[in-house]
């Protein structure tokens, strides 16, 4: 009966041994599986700013900059906005003559039916 006792005991030890080296091996994988991770996410982050600067000189090439675009379109409004003032300053006098004219020289003038 002692030596079924001592059996079962080296049975229960041995499976409790082979139960952490499963742990352990599971420990393990899922420490390689998270320094995989964080490795490949390392390499999509570089690979990412690179395709990003490539981008960036791409679209100055092309494109020019958006400084570049910006000072053309400030200087284009602020021509066309004295370009429009000039026209007010130029037309001013004969749009005012136009004006008065209208409101002051009126013809009284019978309606075609009040015609006799």
């Amino acid at each position: 009966m002692a030596s079924q006792t001592t059996g079962i005991q080296q049975l229960l030890a041995a499976e409790k041994k082979a139960a952490e080296k499963v742990s352990e091996a599971r420990k393990r994988k899922a420490k390689r599986l998270k320094q995989a991770k964080e490795e490949a996410q390392s390499e999509i982050e570089a690979y990412r700013a690179q395709r990003e600067t490539q981008y960036k000189r791409y679209e100055d090439s092309v494109l020019g900059s958006r400084g570049d675009t910006e000072a053309k379109v400030d200087e284009s409004t602020k021509r066309r906005i004295k370009e429009i003032g000039d026209g007010v300053n130029r037309n001013k006098k004969q749009s005012l003559d136009m004006l008065l004219k209208a409101v002051f020289d009126i013809e009284p003038v019978l309606h075609e039916n009040l015609r006799l």
